[in-house]
C-alpha cells in the first residue's frame, strides 16, 4: 500500500471492524492490520512487520484489552505500550498515535477496573506526550454505569452500534488533524 494512510492496528476490534472500516474513515485513506488475540506486546513483536513499512500518517491503536484478560499487571501493560511509542518514535518519528481507550465489555465488565487504571495511564501520558492522543469510547459505551446493549453475542465483540460510536469518537479525534498529517506525511517521504 502507499504511504501516508491512517494504520488501524490492534485487537479483534480493529479485525472485525474491516468490513466497514474504510467507509467509517472516508475520505481518509486506511489499512487494517489488526490480529485476533494480540496483546500490546504482540504488536511491539510484530512491529517492523506491521506497522513500520506502512509509513502511516497516523496509528490507530487499540489492543490491552487481551492483555488485561490474560492477567497481565496494570504496569506491565503501560509498560509494554510505552514501549509501543519508543520504537514508534524511533522508526517514525513524530508519526501520532490515538489510542483507543479499552473498552467496557459485558463479558469482561469484572475487569473494568483494572482496564480503567491502563486507560487513566495512557490518558496521563497523552497529556505529556504531542504525538499521543487519547480516545476516549469508555464513557459513550456505558449507559448507567453498565455496558451498553452494542455487542454481538458473545458479550465481547462489539456490534454495529458499538462501531457507530467508535466511528464518531475515532473520526473527531482524527479529522482535525488528518489533512496536516498528509502533509507531513509526504514530506517526510519525500527526504
Amino acid at each position: 500500500p502507499p504511504p501516508c494512510q491512517v494504520l488501524f492496528v490492534g485487537s479483534s476490534s480493529i479485525v472485525k471492524w474491516k468490513e466497514t472500516l474504510a467507509s467509517d474513515m472516508a475520505p481518509m485513506p486506511v489499512i487494517d492490520r489488526g490480529f485476533g488475540g494480540s496483546h500490546i506486546e504482540y504488536v511491539n513483536r510484530w512491529f517492523d512487520e506491521i506497522v513500520a513499512p506502512y509509513r502511516p500518517r497516523a496509528i490507530v491503536f487499540y489492543a490491552g484489552e487481551n492483555d488485561i484478560d490474560a492477567g497481565k499487571p496494570v504496569d506491565r501493560v503501560v509498560a509494554d505500550f510505552d514501549e509501543f511509542m519508543t520504537r514508534k518514535t524511533r522508526a517514525l518519528g513524530d508519526t501520532p498515535v490515538y489510542f483507543i481507550s479499552l473498552k467496557p465489555s459485558k463479558l469482561r465488565f469484572a475487569q473494568f477496573p483494572r482496564q480503567t487504571k491502563v486507560n487513566a495511564a495512557i490518558r496521563a501520558l497523552a497529556r505529556r506526550r504531542p504525538d499521543l492522543h487519547y480516545i476516549d469510547v469508555v464513557t459513550p459505551m456505558l449507559e448507567n454505569g453498565r455496558p451498553k446493549d452494542i455487542f454481538v453475542a458473545d458479550g465481547l465483540h462489539m456490534s454495529a452500534a458499538g462501531y457507530a460510536i467508535w466511528t464518531r469518537e475515532v473520526r473527531a479525534a482524527l479529522l482535525p488533524d488528518t489533512e496536516s498529517e498528509a502533509r507531513r506525511c509526504a514530506r517526510a517521504g519525500a527526504r
